[in-house]
């Protein structure tokens, strides 16, 4: 039973906690100089549906605040009687870059519950990832994100026309590169209403393991869905409403 909780619990997060996926697709150096005229996502409110397995169905609420040069990135999602998860994630944003500062992910799946923290020190050029009570020091030779600026990043990349490859995720134990393509252009229709977006899939190792994402550019790049599927498993998120 414990096996098959941890099991449900990973594919259950993978589509609560869908930011770090959706943002992981562009190369970033610490270095990298900021645009003079850079173009900036605006703050917003999106509602979202998704089912795990065509067994398990939720709700998620997306939003993204700026007070002063503090931005704020939340997201709930849940699971009725099952599971539920928060995410949040603060970062400021300079030209095109965006520098995250604190970030956490709490989740519950019957009834247990654990909380993962990043504390980013951009100028030790360190991350402080702390979970079960350890906190691990990674060292970030090139910005890394938690999974909510993530998505930020390389929506400013989009708006701005910075695609190019690769980003750098801060994990629990490690900073890991993860490898995506830009697949075109396609229009599509969900709950929300249709849209013209770009999908970007995921490179995985594992042939049998697949990750697509819709970004809409009328939204700034906002993921309108998302679709998973995993050691025999699908996973689909959806846009429902922007508020």
């Amino acid at each position: 039973m414990n096996a098959t909780i941890q099991t449900t619990r990973s594919k259950l997060l993978s589509t609560l906690t869908m930011g770090a996926s959706v943002a992981a697709i562009g190369a970033l150096s610490m270095t990298t100089p900021t645009l003079a005229n850079a173009k900036t996502i605006a703050p917003s409110s999106a509602d979202y549906s998704f089912t795990v397995e065509d067994k398990y169905k939720g709700t998620a609420t997306r939003t993204l605040s700026k007070s002063g040069n503090v931005w704020k990135y939340d997201v709930n999602a849940l699971v009725a009687k099952v599971a539920s998860a928060s995410q949040k994630s603060t970062f400021v944003i300079n030209g095109n870059n965006v520098a995250p500062t604190q970030a956490s992910t709490t989740y519950k799946l019957f009834g247990i519950g654990r909380t993962h923290s990043l504390s980013f020190n951009s100028g030790n050029k360190k991350v402080a990832s702390t979970y079960k009570g350890k906190t691990v020091n990674l060292n970030m030779a090139q910005q890394a994100f938690d999974d909510l600026s993530l998505e930020v990043q390389i929506r400013q990349d989009l708006l701005n026309g910075k695609f190019s490859g690769n980003y750098y995720m801060a994990k629990k134990d490690k900073i890991e590169k993860t490898p995506f393509k830009n697949s075109g252009k396609a229009k599509i229709t969900v709950p929300a209403g249709t849209f013209d977006t770009v999908r970007v899939d995921r490179i995985h190792d594992d042939n049998s393991r697949s990750t697509s994402f819709w970004l809409a550019p009328s939204l700034d790049y906002l993921p309108v869905k998302v679709s998973q599927f995993n050691d025999g498993k699908k996973m689909d998120l959806e846009l429902t409403k922007v508020n």
